[in-house]
């Protein structure tokens, strides 16, 4: 398996350490700069997967799928963390400290806007991870030696589509208690 598929589950593994030290400290050990700080250090990790996957091109890797992978990764935790922070960290104060209040399941339009809310995260996500398979491709200069990036980045778009009509389907099909989603 190549090895920038095994620092990107390293990279997921550490930003979830991060965010659960984090909580740790400021919930359990009261100690909350220094949660502030762990849960600061969650960028990090991507910086360190954007170093390596460069430098692993630079030195004249063939770009893969992985390389797409790790784009991709960064894109979602540049769109997706602030909310996966705030996520754990209401189900932190609900369910491991027993301080904050129950985690609300939303229903009906809510959920619908909520949902589409999330799309727009995806779109930000998207963007990003397609702009750095943009810049990989356009500084690699080669179609051969990229075309793994732009395959998945295909991939990436139809997934993109997909989720957008799922989101859009619960202003038709609205979310109702006690009934599965999509």
């Amino acid at each position: 398996m190549n090895w920038i598929i095994w620092l990107i589950i390293a990279c997921e593994i550490g930003f979830w350490v991060f965010i659960l030290l984090g909580l740790s400290f400021r919930y359990l050990l009261k100690k909350e700069k220094l949660g502030f700080i762990f849960l600061a250090l969650t960028p990090v990790v991507d910086l360190i997967l954007l170093i390596a996957a460069t430098f692993d091109l630079y030195s004249g890797t063939p770009a893969t799928k992985a390389h797409a992978l790790a784009a991709i990764y960064i894109g979602i935790s540049v769109g997706f963390g602030k909310s996966m922070i705030r996520w754990a960290d209401e189900h932190f104060q609900y369910y491991i400290t027993k301080t904050g209040p129950k985690p609300v399941k939303l229903y009906g339009l809510q959920f619908a806007k909520q949902n589409l809310k999330s799309w727009g995260r995806h779109l930000l996500s998207y963007l990003i991870g397609a702009s750095l398979i943009g810049i990989i491709y356009y500084f690699i200069n080669d179609y051969e030696r990229t075309k793994a990036l732009i395959q998945v980045l295909a991939i990436w778009s139809l997934v993109l589509i997909i989720d957008l009509l799922i989101s859009l389907s619960y202003f038709v099909f609205p979310r109702q208690p006690g009934k599965p989603t999509i």
